[in-house]
């Protein structure tokens, strides 16, 4: 069973519908009026500008004709061109077209049903983390009989442009859509988690491991039910839309239908001296300009393969417009990549989107207040609201996405455009419960663009371990609401950290409460003890702390081994040692190599120290080979950590 669906303006599609059917009448919406308001919100269109039924701009309407993903999409006179591209790629899976146009046979018009038809529809978007579902009557604008929006050429279907005024509706008006990205627009069409990779910053054609990395992540995207839209950067205006020498249009999306990794027979090994061929199938959504190079419908290539081939290979497009290219065509033409992840439902019981819901909030209590603006705002930036997840293994990518609260809607209400956001991300103690309050010695792991659209993201490859994500504004003291989501194909268990401290209770009381902070930073462990010259050591960390420790990652076949583990403990008392210990991993039994014993007093030294390794027995116990850098910083203030 799905999540619940919202009703948008409390508007119930099938009580409206027979209540028009019942009346002999045709809905007409009263919460999105056929005038100006619906289209601007504080100019007017020139011309005059007529809302009509698709019956009366032509004869038998459809919703759709034939098949979606065929036909060619069009921007009217005041079109918005991403529109028109989200559409074309909506229109590639199924799963998602069906889910965003509900029980659309339900809704066709029917020539031997007219008094089924009350001109009333309803689709369905993800708005801000809920499926939301919003009612529309078929009034559409024209000038001179002409849709002033997006229309198709097949001059009797009518999906896309009622689909348009719903989403109008949903964000305010028609004028809300020219501030949107595609990536927002098919976001909001199919629940999906978009990314932007940049093909020139990720030098696809030059590192070839990288590209077929690329190739393998498209891959597994597309065959899990995402989309892929991709496009070539116009360095001014004036180039929009100007051909390259291979056919592309410069500032033009593309569609990807397809992609394959191909297996070539013996016979076709000899004719591309190449056993595979990695392939991208793209579809310009207005039907024209295809790509006019390698593999394209003229070119030699496809001269090799007879019609059986082409067949076997899966070589084959459906219609005008669309083109195959080799991966490295196409890494070397296109600039940026749009990957909209298909994210919706867990595989194999894995969970691999994690999100929540928060808020920036003002509060007269520093320990309260949750805006504390960007990373250059030192003093507050550790106000704004902190959320952990866990890497449970290294290498793998995690995608994260932060969404405001889109303020277009408030406009007219003199409300101000979408903030600057962004977030920060920090590696922080692997036994980290509490929220941070001072960055000593956290590594900053990555940040995202500071930017005013409506979301920003960070794709990174991470090791394994504790990070805390601080999303903010630019500017601290404001209030607004966010959506957090981090996508992995491992589970990272997002989960947000509230408490400062350790909670007063009747059992930390009893056995004592926490009177010390420590936080520790082991770097390397070096010149570790091997029993005879060739024996493999594999170290790893045990830091320990009375009945709670901490334990590092493996390092493999080294005596020099470079950890920075970090670990923090909040300690009745000084008299309870901090023990670092070292070991070898064995297939049978682990060899202990070494450890060292802190007081880790909070007026000693915070800098970089270097003991030598002990056996077991405390500071005094004899010296061993091999010794550990690392550093320590104390508090008797719980919240200076």
């Amino acid at each position: 069973m799905g999540p619940p669906l919202k009703l948008f303006k409390n508007q119930k599609y099938q009580e409206l519908k027979q209540e028009c059917i019942k009346d002999s009448r045709l809905f007409c919406d009263p919460t999105f009026l056929p005038e100006n308001d619906s289209l601007f919100y504080n100019r007017l269109l020139p011309g005059k500008v007529v809302w009509k039924r698709p019956q009366d701009i032509c004869d038998d309407p459809h919703l759709i004709v034939g098949n979606i993903s065929h036909h060619q999409l069009t921007q009217g006179r005041l079109g918005h061109k991403p529109m028109v591209s989200a559409f074309s790629c909506l229109a590639v899976q199924e799963s998602h077209w069906t889910k965003t146009i509900p029980n659309h046979k339900e809704q066709e018009w029917d020539p031997q049903k007219t008094d089924n038809y009350a001109g009333i529809f309803h689709f369905r978007f993800w708005h801000f983390g809920e499926w939301t579902e919003v009612v529309i009557d078929d009034l559409l604008p024209t000038i001179n009989g002409d849709l002033v929006f997006s229309f198709s050429t097949s001059m009797n279907e009518f999906w896309n442009a009622l689909l348009e005024k719903a989403y109008a509706k949903l964000l305010g008006c028609y004028e809300a859509l020219d501030g949107l990205t595609i990536t927002d627009i098919i976001v909001d069409f199919t629940g999906t988690l978009a990314e932007t990779v940049d093909m020139q910053k990720g030098r696809y054609t030059e590192l070839v491991e990288e590209k077929y990395k690329l190739f393998g992540e498209l891959y597994k995207t597309f065959t899990k039910g995402g989309l892929i839209c991709c496009s070539i950067e116009s360095p001014n205006q004036e180039e929009q839309e100007v051909e390259t020498d291979w056919g592309l249009l410069k500032g033009h999306t593309y569609t990807m239908t397809d992609i394959r990794k191909i297996r070539l027979g013996e016979r076709l090994v000899e004719v591309f001296s190449a056993e595979k061929l990695y392939m991208v199938r793209l579809r310009n959504p207005l039907g024209r300009q295809e790509w006019s190079g390698p593999w394209s419908e003229i070119s030699e290539e496809w001269q090799q393969l007879t019609a059986a081939d082409r067949k076997n290979l899966g070589l084959v497009m459906s219609d005008d417009g669309e083109f195959w290219m080799s991966l490295e065509e196409f890494c070397r033409n296109f600039h940026k990549l749009n990957v909209c992840r298909n994210v919706n439902n867990p595989i194999f019981g894995r969970k691999e989107l994690e999100s929540v819901l928060g808020c920036w909030t003002v509060d007269d209590d520093p320990l309260m207040n949750r805006s504390g603006g960007c990373y250059n705002n030192r003093d507050t930036f550790l106000q704004n609201p902190q959320y952990i997840f866990t890497v449970p293994e290294d290498g793998h990518k995690v995608i994260m996405s932060l969404q405001q609260k889109d303020l277009r809607t408030y406009r007219r209400m003199g409300r101000p455009d979408n903030y600057i956001i962004g977030f920060e991300l920090f590696k922080v103690e692997m036994n980290r419960k509490f929220r941070l309050h001072h960055l000593y010695i956290q590594e900053r792991a990555g940040t995202s663009t500071y930017i005013d659209t409506r979301t920003v993201f960070l794709s990174k490859y991470l090791k394994k371990g504790n990070y805390v994500l601080v999303p903010t504004m630019f500017q601290h003291g404001r209030t607004s609401e966010f959506l957090l989501r981090i996508f992995s194909e491992v589970p990272v268990q997002l989960r947000e950290l509230t408490l400062d401290m350790p909670k007063m209770s009747c059992w930390n009381l009893a056995r004592g409460y926490p009177k010390v902070v420590t936080q520790i930073t082991v770097h390397s462990a070096e010149d570790l003890e091997r029993k005879y010259a060739n024996e493999t050591v594999n170290p790893y960390l045990i830091i320990k702390c009375g009945k709670e420790e901490v334990r590092s990652p493996v390092q493999k076949n080294t005596v020099h081994a470079i950890f920075d583990t970090q670990a923090i403990f909040y300690r009745r008392t000084t008299d309870i040692p901090i023990i670092i210990q070292v070991w070898n991993s064995r297939k049978f039994c682990d060899q202990f190599l070494g450890q060292v014993t802190l007081d880790a007093d909070p007026s000693d030294c915070r800098d970089l120290k270097s003991l030598y390794l002990r056996k077991k027995g405390g500071p005094t116990a004899k010296v061993k080979q091999g010794h550990i850098s690392f550093k320590v910083i104390s508090s008797d203030d719980l919240t200076e950590l």
